[in-house]
């Protein structure tokens, strides 16, 4: 049987929530935050749908239709909303008292009010301002929303109707539809669609967005905010779109030239800055072309009278901040304040003792280009025709006299630095030993024998053959790589020492040490061989062949007991982390990317990198960044003579001189 519910009008003060309502537990339903929109429309449009009630005690309960008598009530009370009082009738229709169906009909009310389609509702909000003549703002009054919410809906609702129509028979989903808004020109999107659908393939939102960035700019993109001005000075026709940001400077062309000429500009500045012979621009960087490039660096210079007083003052500066940064109490901001400063003294030190030959500055040029929403320079550049002959690792300086000199881009290690590096491989040179027991035995029995019974024959002074460990220094031991000490550690463990008994006398202690197996044995004495090592860089083979050779056997790669961190890479200069990256692991990209970022940044990312290479490095570069470490301590590598490592000479009266 079908119910038949009469038509009536009912005063808004005498209309009461009902027990049955569905929605009668969730209250927070009828909060004013939830029916601002309903509130606005029924306000502007009236009640357009009637409410059902249901008699009870003399009052009209609200069987469906909460929402809208929720916001009904809030009209009532609120004082600007005129022609809403408690006398002001609505539509509403009567549900008989004897009824059993109530619980029902306010379920289906309520759940047969389906969500409008997301098509439709942009459909219907762009009808509302094409034919109706509505604007964004009567329309968000209308709906108790946003003017930009509104303007969002409405670009939906304005792509090309075939678009439209593509969403409705799901042909793309709903997201590819959206995707099309990025240009207001309806005949764009149209051409782009035709284009992407020409051969039947899956359509998606990415496809789209690329596709779009070809027929123009956005306002809103880096690149458009950068060149508008002078795209607007020139005439460049703009599809307007009804939110700002998203309209699009058409002419592509003639933005890529603006901005050719404006990245021009800036390296015309920077080369008469830096006093370069030439200066060039590029949109992006492209890697494959700029690979045939050569690259120069600033070189030593003698600074004057006046720059050295500077130098002076920076660096007694810096040993102040290192003091203060070394405060354990000290909070994030505060030392990242005093990392910046260090930075900036650093880099202020280094180009008053740094500088461009003029031979390297008659060839070399400037090139700027666009990256991550700013201009980069990349200076110091080579083109392939203006590389010296015969010149040696590309990218380098090279004298054109012929005469031996030290390259310019090369590192140079602060003798401070460099004894350090000495410390850390012998630390790792000691663990090698430690784990290769019977090679290190017959190193000691051999450098023992050999030193009493051959006549005049010299056997290494690498190794003491003494009863007390070689002391070592270090500046920062506490933050060096700590694998070489777990590896002497863990042998320290395995190690059987129940024969040194202090209780016991020196006699008794030999007859427990006699009664050892072999093996035990082997791996006391090179443990302690193992503490012996001296600290020095890769063994020269002209002066020691005989540590040349071994350090070569039992510690062919210095990386298996030692790795690059943070420690190190924070007393080098930003240029020499950044060459490093460039050069030596074939991180070009991410060098001219880290170029613009800070010091602490860029040892941050060398921390991650060598704690555990990117899964996105090449083969290549995975095996560089594996192998890498400064090159003068390296064992089976290029030997210190020929990697053109220098290394500053203190002064004789300095305190690094008399302890050497």
């Amino acid at each position: 049987m079908t119910a038949s519910f009469k038509p009536v009008s009912v005063d808004i003060g005498d209309l009461t929530a009902h027990p049955a309502n569905v929605r009668s537990n969730s209250p927070e339903t009828y909060d004013p935050e939830n029916t601002a929109h309903l509130k606005a429309s029924i306000a502007v449009l009236g009640l357009l749908q009637p409410l059902l009630v249901q008699k009870l005690d003399g009052k009209y309960a609200v069987l469906a239709g909460g929402r809208r008598h929720a916001a009904l009530k809030e009209l009532v009370a609120d004082k600007a909303a005129k022609g809403f009082t408690a006398k002001t009738k609505v539509d509403c229709r009567l549900v008989p008292e004897d009824c059993d169906v109530t619980t029902a009909l306010s379920l289906a009310e309520n759940i047969t009010q389906a969500p409008m389609n997301a098509i439709d509702e942009f459909e219907a909000f762009a009808r509302m301002m094409e034919v109706d003549g509505q604007t964004p703002e009567t329309i968000a009054k209308t709906f108790g929303t946003t003017v930009s919410a509104v303007k969002g809906r409405l670009r939906y609702g304005l792509i090309h109707p075939d678009i439209r129509a593509a969403a409705r028979a799901k042909t793309i989903t709903l997201d590819t539809m959206k995707a099309f808004a990025e240009h207001p020109s309806q005949e764009v999107q149209k051409e782009v669609f035709e284009a992407l659908t020409k051969e039947d393939s899956y359509l998606q939102a990415y496809t789209v967005r690329q596709a779009l960035k070809s027929r123009g700019v956005q306002v809103s993109d880096d690149i458009g905010a950068f060149v508008r001005e002078d795209y607007e000075a020139r005439g460049g026709a703009i599809a307007a779109d009804l939110l700002e940001e998203h309209s699009v400077l058409e002419d592509a062309a003639l933005v890529e030239t603006i901005l050719l000429e404006k990245l021009g500009a800036v390296a015309e500045e920077a080369c008469a800055k830096l006093g370069f012979a030439w200066a060039d621009a590029m949109v992006r960087y492209d890697y494959a072309t700029m690979a045939d490039y050569g690259r120069v660096y600033p070189g030593p210079i003698e600074p004057d009278e006046a720059s050295q007083k500077r130098i002076d003052e920076i660096t007694a500066a810096l040993e102040q901040l290192q003091l203060e940064m070394e405060d354990e109490g000290l909070e994030d901001d505060a030392y990242n304040a005093l990392y910046e400063r260090v930075d900036a003294l650093e880099e202020e030190a280094r180009d008053l003792q740094e500088a461009y030959s003029a031979e390297d500055l008659a060839r070399a040029g400037v090139i700027a280009s666009w990256s991550s929403g700013q201009v980069s320079l990349h200076v110091g550049l080579v083109r392939p025709e203006d590389t010296v002959k015969g010149e040696g690792a590309r990218g380098s300086s090279a004298n054109p006299t012929g005469e031996e000199a030290p390259d310019a881009g090369e590192i140079t290690y602060p003798a401070s630095l460099a004894e350090d590096l000495k410390t850390e491989r012998a630390m790792a040179l000691g663990a090698a030993m430690a784990l290769h027991p019977e090679a290190t035995l017959d190193l000691t029995l051999f450098k023992l024998v050999s030193g009493v019974l051959a006549s005049g024959m010299s056997v290494t002074p690498a190794i003491k053959v003494e009863a007390r460990k070689e002391y070592r220094s270090h500046a920062k031991m506490d933050e060096i790589d700590g694998t070489s000490l777990e590896q002497v550690a863990a042998a320290h463990d395995v190690l059987d020492l129940s024969w040194l008994d202090e209780a016991r006398s020196p006699a008794d202690q030999f007859a427990a040490f006699r009664a050892l197996e072999a093996g035990e044995k082997a791996k006391l004495v090179a443990f302690a061989t193992a503490s012996t090592t001296q600290s020095c860089f890769a063994r020269d083979r002209s002066r020691d062949s005989l540590m040349h050779d071994f350090e070569i056997e039992i510690m062919p790669d210095i990386r298996a007991h030692w790795t690059p961190n943070a420690a190190l890479f924070n007393r080098f200069k930003k240029a020499w982390l950044l060459k490093i990256l460039g050069e030596d692991l074939g991180l070009a990209q991410e060098a001219v990317t880290l170029a613009s970022s800070s010091k602490k940044e860029i040892v941050a990312f060398c921390d991650k990198l060598f704690a555990e290479p990117f899964a996105t490095l090449t083969e290549a570069q995975r095996a560089a960044v594996a192998a890498w470490c400064p090159p003068m301590i390296q064992t089976n590598g290029v030997a210190f003579d020929d990697a053109e490592i220098t290394v500053e000479t203190p002064e004789p009266d300095s305190e690094i001189a008399q302890a050497a």
